[in-house]
């Protein structure tokens, strides 16, 4: 264990160790973040459709308050 090739190839292995154990973190990383964001704009475009739908059930409930008891609770 005191030769020099042996401690050479001990720092080379674990540089490369090192060196692709960051790599894949990075890589890791970046795709967690695609994908959080992916579902960030799905879930967006889905809350978007679920106020829309919202509004035009408040739109439908005032007319029939207006047309069955002629109330108009707007603004």
């Amino acid at each position: 264990m005191t030769e020099a090739q042996t401690w050479t190839m001990i720092g080379v292995f674990s540089a490369a160790f090192l060196g692709m154990l960051t790599i894949v973190s990075t890589l890791f990383v970046h795709v967690v973040r695609s994908e959080v964001g992916r579902l960030d704009a799905t879930f967006d475009a889905k809350l978007g459709h679920v106020e829309q739908r919202m509004d035009s059930l408040d739109r439908d409930i005032q007319a029939l308050m207006r047309h069955t008891f002629g109330i108009d609770r707007g603004e």
